[in-house]
């Protein structure tokens, strides 16, 4: 019995002070992750397409996204841009250099895709396409709509 009181005693006192507290609320978390949820659907389709190109309709099937890939852009104007950064004509030569398409096997070299505007001249496409294959970027896909 006298065991029983103390233990009752013990009890009592902890009652007295400031019991844990035992609910969180979460509705200023939720809301914050539905803001971001928000801002990253409106933001990932811009970052998709950087460069803005009118491309040519095509028939082909469309090609798998890789790891290890480069794309060269040319717009309008005849811009060239190379993953989104411009690049002057006198340094498109040290850049294409630099992917290292020359002396590597087939599977080590980038995939190389051309988006090139459906009003540009043709000569201008084919000196972009020639300093490729002067670096020994020899596979090179060009991308268009899909019809």
């Amino acid at each position: 019995m006298a065991m029983g009181l103390a233990a009752g005693g013990r009890g009592r006192r902890r009652r007295r002070g400031r019991a844990p507290m035992a609910e969180i609320n979460v509705t200023p978390l939720v809301d914050v992750m539905l803001v971001l949820l928000i801002i990253f659907m409106v933001t990932a389709p811009l970052l998709v397409a950087g460069v803005p190109v009118d491309l040519p309709e095509s028939r082909a099937n469309a090609l798998d996204q890789e790891a290890n890939q480069v794309t060269l852009a040319i717009d309008r104007q005849g811009r060239v841009f190379l993953d989104d950064v411009p690049v002057a004509p006198v340094e498109l030569p040290q850049r294409v250099d630099a992917l290292r398409c020359a002396g590597r096997s087939a599977a080590e070299r980038p995939l190389i895709t051309l988006r090139a505007d459906r009003g540009l001249d043709y000569g201008r496409v084919m000196a972009v396409m020639g300093e490729l294959n002067r670096a020994g970027c020899n596979s090179v896909s060009l991308v268009t709509l899909a019809r």
